[in-house]
């Protein structure tokens, strides 16, 4: 969604508030695509504070499916989007991250959210607490079955310890 900024530049206004509705079904980045399951629209409120520089506000959330870190299980996560954002038309320093949320005399919404999301991913997505996770030789889940691989995980530094106990017990 583009919100036309038109009136904040030209002075005839200083504050616009508009109802932005999250279009995003999916999002993408370096991790992989993600479902977006559940958005609400919400008031953006831009206000003008000097020249060509604008403070955007703005709180809603969105829910992604994103896989258990353990399990991979897909998990529905709430991610809380609390926008407070200084925007300066005229600056330059901060050009390849913010270059694309004002396109002319229109702010990118889609752009925007893209922006919160990516600020407020989770660091680590668990179906439960207690998750067990899969198993490292075979791939079971260990939440839904167990299996019967050797679990036992030597130390590789006693590798040469352990060696010459085999050796010796030949």
């Amino acid at each position: 969604m583009l919100i036309n900024l038109s009136k904040l530049l030209s002075g005839d206004q200083e504050t616009l508030t508009e109802q932005v509705t999250v279009e995003m079904e999916t999002f993408s980045n370096s991790l992989g695509t993600f479902p977006v399951t559940e958005k609400t629209s919400f008031p953006l409120k831009i206000s003008k504070v000097g020249t060509d520089k604008f403070l955007i506000e703005g709180e809603t959330a969105v829910a992604l499916e994103i896989p258990c870190d353990r399990c991979l299980e897909p998990v529905s996560v709430e991610i809380p989007l609390i926008i407070c954002r200084e925007y300066d038309k005229n600056d330059t320093e901060e050009e390849s991250e913010e270059e694309a949320l004002v396109v002319g005399y229109h702010l990118d919404t889609e752009q925007l959210i893209y922006c919160e999301i990516l600020v407020n991913w989770p660091m680590k997505t668990l179906c439960t607490e207690a998750c067990k996770g899969i198993c490292k030789k075979c791939g079971t889940n260990l939440n839904h079955s167990s299996c019967t691989c050797d679990t036992v995980e030597l130390d590789p530094r006693m590798a040469k310890i352990r060696d010459i106990f085999n050796n010796n017990s030949k």
